[in-house]
């Protein structure tokens, strides 16, 4: 015990999130619709059973033609193809493209039996029931394949996976209506201190507001947990005691108060009536009273009273254990910005600004889609976002290039 004494020993950080994370027990895992999946951690892999697309598709609008039927074609060699119809988008053509004829088609539309190319429109001109081809296809230019974005019996999403909104788009696409993820942690927060008040009573004396609880409450609806007040406990064993055993009933706890040397700093003895005392006493300012305890297989987080200690405590040790209910462990934050070596060339042009997406693995990065806004599995695939600015053509294989992070990247525990 520290009481009266001090903290003769303080823990490493880092040291003190490894060893309460090994400890922590797994909450159970329940079924969620897709339209309230965000934030969720995914329990299970996720199989693509179809193809996407499901069959070959106009990547433009143009004409479905068979790309051998325009070798030659040029502006001033222009090949006339006979029109025999309009592909309609959600439709089955109910006619085959033969050689010779071209068929009106648009964006996403299903490419008509016979078909291998898409004429675009800016390269033709319609005459009297023909059109005139003014560019020389190759097979499948301008054509999305069927399986090109996901293929059928591809894993396209992990177990641990923290799900983003671009993730519920491509579980809606593969069918899934639904998606087994682990249940939200339920989070008991208790304030102590003699000299707390609940926010709308009159102060009076020494008396201050319990700020803590609505803050920590707050901080745990940030990362999508669920927090439950259970208000403020007196410097009393007795009554923490009974606020522990309450908050025991919920995946995990939270105290604010009564961790550091004094004589009402009662929380720990308490806590270690029921549990083990993982650390108490960090080696990080503000915030060195700070500790932690497994009672029950349920992470209990002992934190100062100090307002801004106890969020920066929150932050460094509530936060992983509550990942570890879930089984995960977060790496890095979404929207953080991190550096590494580009393992492809990325062409850009000058001028416009493009958005790439990547993927980004312990300092290499690798580009996943430059262009094609239609392909929603490059935004599930790729964890970050490469920005390359107007002036530039691109940046080469080899450079060290920043990157914002659009996905929590995460490591499942054992």
């Amino acid at each position: 015990m520290v009481r009266g004494i001090g903290f003769k020993k303080r823990t490493n950080v880092d040291k003190a999130v490894e060893d309460l994370i090994s400890k922590i027990k797994r909450i159970g895992v329940e079924e969620v619709d897709v339209y309230n999946c965000c934030k969720r951690v995914l329990a299970e892999d996720v199989v693509a059973e179809i193809d996407i697309p499901p069959f070959d598709r106009a990547a433009m609008d143009g004409f479905a033609v068979k790309a051998e039927d325009t070798f030659g074609a040029s502006m001033t060699n222009p090949i006339m193809l006979k029109l025999i119809g309009e592909v309609k988008i959600g439709e089955d053509a109910n006619f085959e493209v033969c050689e010779g004829e071209a068929a009106k088609i648009v964006t996403g539309a299903k490419i008509p039996k016979g078909a291998n190319a898409v004429l675009m429109l800016e390269h033709a001109n319609v005459r009297d029931g023909f059109i005139e081809a003014l560019k020389s296809l190759t097979p499948y230019k301008n054509v999305s394949r069927k399986g090109e974005d996901i293929k059928r019996g591809e894993v396209i999403l992990r177990k641990g996976e923290i799900l983003q909104p671009q993730d519920s788009g491509v579980l809606a696409s593969l069918g899934y209506s639904s998606i087994k993820v682990f249940k939200k942690p339920r989070i008991a927060v208790i304030s102590t201190g003699n000299e707390l008040v609940e926010i709308g009573k009159r102060l009076s004396g020494a008396k201050i507001y319990n700020s803590n609880n609505p803050m920590i409450f707050s901080a745990i609806t940030e990362f999508n947990f669920v927090p439950i007040s259970l208000g403020i406990a007196k410097d009393r064993e007795d009554e923490i005691e009974e606020k522990l055993n309450k908050a025991l009933e919920y995946d995990a706890v939270v105290f604010t108060g009564g961790t550091s040397v004094g004589e009402k700093d009662l929380v720990p003895k308490v806590v270690e009536k029921y549990g083990d005392i993982i650390f108490h006493g960090v080696a990080m300012k503000p915030g060195m009273p700070s500790g932690a305890a497994v009672v029950e297989g349920k992470p209990v987080l002992m934190l100062p009273g100090s307002p801004a200690a106890a969020l920066l405590a929150f932050y460094n040790f509530a936060v992983p254990a509550f990942y570890a209910l879930m089984g995960v462990k977060i790496i890095f934050r979404k929207w953080s910005k991190v550096r590494g070596i580009l393992q492809a060339r990325i062409p850009s042009e000058v001028g416009v600004r493009s958005n790439v997406r990547v993927f980004w693995r312990d300092g290499e990065i690798y580009p996943i889609r430059v262009s094609g806004s239609g392909i929603l599995s490059s935004f599930v695939r790729a964890n970050a976002l490469l920005i390359v600015p107007e002036e530039k053509e691109g940046y080469e294989k080899g450079e060290e290039v920043e990157v914002t992070l659009i996905r929590d990247i995460t490591e499942v525990l054992e």
